[in-house]
């Protein structure tokens, strides 16, 4: 009996921005089908995949991607992977629908590595540098920037730093093209 596939979304941190670490879509695409992963597609050029796997679990897919890309492109990335149907329920829980519906450019999703504590989810509210709205809800955090993005001092570095995690940011309209493609492709 063959075993069902999961349908994998891939958000890599830190690719194609600022010149550094080059990934183009299309040969991560062919990386991707040679690790044996079913209907593999990116969305935009920074960094987002998704695909169907027929075995292993996340860390095991997490560690044959960051290996195969160091292996083919020179370098490392961190990949943070969640299923189609982890992906529905991040969107389902958005604390921000407001902002999600007349503000979709200002909300980002930050995938987290893991669930912070309450004591690191405490400390960065705490140090919310401007305007800016923060939610943690179990391995994400939600934030919106009401003055934009561009000047705030809300970033990953900040993130990382007080949730003890690593994190990748996406804003809204990407967050809801994934969770469109992981409808379209289901297994």
């Amino acid at each position: 009996m063959k075993r069902a596939a999961t349908s994998w979304i891939a958000l890599l941190r830190g690719v194609n921005v600022g010149g550094n670490k080059k990934v183009p879509m299309a040969e991560l695409r062919e990386m991707l089908a040679t690790l044996g992963l079913d209907e593999p597609r990116t969305i935009l050029q920074s960094g987002n995949a998704f695909f169907h796997a027929r075995g292993g679990d996340r860390r095991q897919i997490t560690a044959a991607l960051e290996a195969a890309t160091r292996k083919r492109f020179g370098f490392d990335v961190t990949y943070l992977l969640r299923t189609s149907a982890e992906w529905r329920a991040i969107v389902a829980a958005n604390p921000f629908p407001a902002a999600a519906a007349a503000d979709p450019g200002h909300l980002l999703l930050f995938a987290l590595s893991a669930a912070p504590s309450a004591a690191a989810i405490a400390a960065l509210e705490a140090n919310v540098p401007g305007d800016e709205k923060v939610r943690v809800i179990g391995s994400e955090l939600y934030a919106h920037y009401p003055s934009g993005i561009g000047t705030s001092k809300l970033d990953n570095a900040r993130i990382d730093r007080h949730l003890r995690v690593i994190s990748t940011g996406r804003n809204w309209n990407t967050v809801l093209k994934l969770a469109h493609l992981g409808q379209e492709i289901a297994p």
